[in-house]
């Protein structure tokens, strides 16, 4: 590669005149590939090679650039400062049941990790049982999974370093902390731990062990473990490498009797199910003989909620787009015996169903990206009880069947997290709080929070929350941050961030999320209407809501921000491609921007069941229409006045990301400021074009609290730079 040179910009923004020098990566011009007849040239191929010598030193140049306007930035230190103070706040996860036992997760605040802790009864002292922030000096190694034992003896927890989506897992002894010296399972990536009901051991998924240290995506494998033995003694239950893209999980049911395996291939939400009976044993096998299949195809998904020795209750989006709940027996699997418990409601998604107090489920409804919850007879599906809650968000339900208490987790935009105890003993539920969290330094009656349906392009309804400072004015002054997700069946539902609060009250920011399509707010056929050929739906649906927040009058272009993380990332990265002046500054966090090549990169193979592959032409045409590397474009070159550029960007990626890998966003930097910046004279693009490559961090789970505060201070400070946010005490 050739060597590197500085260009000199002028960039303006805010009150700023200054120069900033952008390097200039070298490009390779040779590198060009053929899709089906069309010439896409790849320059910056070499970038794919992150530990390379040449791609290090452009991440070094990189990050001293993005440093230099950071200090540009004056409220930056103040801002860090602040979201110091109100991410110091308690923070409790609901507690579960093992034997007679709770456990729960706990930070007092600013605790780099939450904290495992273990309790008699709910009223007993608890006390530490793993603490992930001993595990490492800076608090990058996260606690990702865990499982305790039927007996609640044994405790197996899954680390992992850097934010990497590799984990190992380690097994603890709970009455004396120990670790058990042989249970140590490497290479499992994406998997659930589920103990059998013996104690004696538990399912867990893995790729095969790196060869050449290649880290594979392909070939995913269920295994077996056995207490006190070695890994390689594992019995191998699943494997299919005659289809690599497939994966799966397991679950054991609550009775013990059997272990469900559900099979996926890709992000799509189906998969086929398969069981195996555990009074057949597990002893003498190194592989498992083959699971009994109950659904062998990919035409719905089936998610386990309950089941009486053969009879089992499913979720399902079969034949219902938001959602069922159907039984059958294993005895008669045909499909005309399978029997519908809960129909298809007209308008709300089915989101979940939990078995609880013997005969009862605990059901989750979503109306308008809100959650409704119910309790219902488990056996013929009779509405029993509405639990109230407040505008927000069910975020987590954890019961036994076996158990008349219900933990439910709630948080919406205003409140931080509450905790019910919902006892289902008597013939009224009765809910009390058990826990809530408070804010130091918040008062929520300062603050509303409105949704608006907003229309699309097509005129589709999209629905956008507005979180704001009561009695907003719209005289289209104000600072916007608008948010959105779009993909993967993935509902982005109300919930409390600090970082958002501390910009309405010091920023006077009007904060929105658009839930826009792609995503499973409105069920299966909202996921289908914004992936694959629809992925376009997406990006009309958020410039459709950027539009509504500057035609009713709470922000200017000049003053809207726009971000996004991973698949948020391609919207934003793709949003500034196609409307740059509607925008004045872009967060893109580890976004998917080389849609050509993604799925060419650990588990990017998967993600193809939600975009499609440059490898298939018809699909290969939708990809390169949008495609953030491929689009990128000087806007000035079409405007009749000359003044269109891009919005002040800043691209996020981490250097430990295994899942959307950095060459994604490096890509795209390199090739933003060479179009837009170095490759002429005079460049009328005055905004930056920066990146902010994270060290020692991954796709964002586990990430230190101090890396989370670090990193709001910083992007939330570019942002205030960019659209003139002033602060107010």
């Amino acid at each position: 590669m050739g060597q590197y040179i500085s260009m000199t910009c002028r960039f303006f923004w805010s009150d700023s005149d200054s120069i900033l020098q952008y390097p200039v990566a070298p490009r390779d011009e040779s590198v060009v590939d053929n899709y089906h007849g069309l010439m896409i040239p790849d320059p910056y191929r070499w970038l794919e090679d992150c530990d390379s010598k040449e791609a290090t030193e452009f991440v070094e140049k990189q990050m001293k650039l993005t440093d230099s306007v950071l200090k540009s930035c004056e409220i930056r230190e103040k801002l860090c400062e602040r979201l110091t103070q109100v991410y110091d706040f308690p923070k409790y996860n609901a507690p579960f049941r093992a034997a007679d036992k709770y456990f729960y997760l706990y930070n007092t605040g600013l605790q780099s990790q939450s904290v495992l802790y273990v309790q008699d009864s709910l009223d007993a002292e608890a006390e530490v049982l793993l603490d992930p922030n001993t595990l490492s000096d800076d608090g990058t190694v996260a606690m990702i999974v865990y499982a305790v034992s039927e007996d609640a003896k044994y405790l197996a927890y899954g680390t992992s370093s850097s934010g990497s989506d590799w984990v190992t897992i380690k097994v603890i002894r709970v009455h004396d902390n120990t670790i058990l010296p042989a249970d140590t399972i490497s290479w499992v990536k994406f998997s659930t731990i589920n103990w059998t009901h013996d104690n004696k051991g538990f399912f867990y998924g893995r790729f095969p062990a790196p060869e050449g240290g290649e880290k594979s995506g392909a070939n995913y494998e269920l295994f077996y473990h056995f207490l006190g033995t070695d890994q390689c003694e594992d019995i191998l239950c699943w494997t299919d490498p005659e289809n690599p893209t497939y994966t799966c999980s397991a679950l054991v049911t609550q009775d013990g009797k059997y272990v469900v395996m559900c099979i996926t291939d890709g992000t799509d939400p189906v998969n086929k199910v398969y069981y195996y009976d555990l009074s057949l044993g597990l002893e003498g096998y190194k592989e498992l003989p083959g699971f009994v299949k109950l659904v062998d195809n990919f035409d719905a998904s089936y998610t386990y909620v309950a089941n009486d020795d053969t009879i089992f209750t499913f979720l399902t989006n079969q034949d219902a787009p938001r959602n069922k709940i159907v039984r059958v027996d294993l005895k008669q699997p045909k499909p005309t015996c399978w029997e519908v418990v809960i129909q298809q409601d007209a308008r709300d998604v089915l989101e979940s169903a939990t078995a609880v107090n013997g005969n009862q489920i605990v059901v989750t409804y979503m109306r308008d990206v809100k959650n409704v919850l119910q309790i219902r007879d488990l056996r013929n599906g009779d509405l029993l009880h509405h639990l109230s809650l407040d505008i927000g968000a069910v975020s987590e339900i954890s019961c036994r069947r076996k158990d008349n208490i219900v933990f439910i987790g709630f948080t919406s935009f205003l409140v931080p997290g509450i905790i019910y105890a919902c006892n289902l003993e008597g013939q009224v539920p009765d809910m009390t709080i058990l826990r809530e969290t408070t804010v130091p330094g918040f008062d929520r009656t300062e603050f509303e929070a409105t949704q608006v349906f907003v229309s699309s392009k097509d005129d589709t309804k999209i629905p956008i929350f507005i979180v704001a400072k009561k009695g907003v004015e719209l005289d289209g002054s104000h600072p916007c941050l608008l948010y959105g997700y779009g993909g993967f069946n993935i509902s982005i539902k109300p919930d409390f961030v600090s970082s958002r609060i501390v910009l309405a009250k010091h920023l006077d920011v009007v904060y929105c999320s658009a839930n826009i399509r792609g995503g499973g707010e409105y069920g299966e056929e909202w996921h289908k209407g914004g992936a694959l050929a629809n992925k376009q739906n997406c990006f009309d649906d958020f410039i459709s809501a950027a539009q509504y927040l500057i035609s009713a009058g709470y922000t200017h272009p000049n003053k809207l921000c726009i971000e996004g993380e991973s698949n948020g990332g391609l919207l934003v990265g793709a949003s500034i491609n196609q409307r740059p002046d509607l925008f004045g500054c872009a967060l893109a966090h580890v976004g998917v921007m080389d849609m050509l090549r993604f799925h060419l990169f650990t588990i990017g193979i998967l993600w193809t069941s939600d975009y499609g592959c440059s490898e298939k032409e018809e699909e290969f045409n939708w990809l390169i229409k949008y495609s953030p590397l491929h689009n990128v474009r000087r806007p000035w070159d079409k405007a009749s006045d000359k003044v269109i550029q891009y919005p002040s960007t800043m691209l996020l990626t981490a250097d430990h990301d295994d899942r959307v890998v950095p060459l994604h966003s490096l890509k795209l930097l390199a090739t933003m400021q060479h179009v837009l910046c170095t490759s002429l004279e005079n460049s009328p693009q005055t905004h930056p074009i920066i990146g902010r490559i994270e060290q020692n961090a991954g796709h964002g789970y586990g990430k230190p609290t101090q890396k989370v505060i670090d990193e709001a201070a910083d992007t939330y400070a570019f942002m205030a730079k960019a659209v003139g946010a002033s602060w107010i005490d």
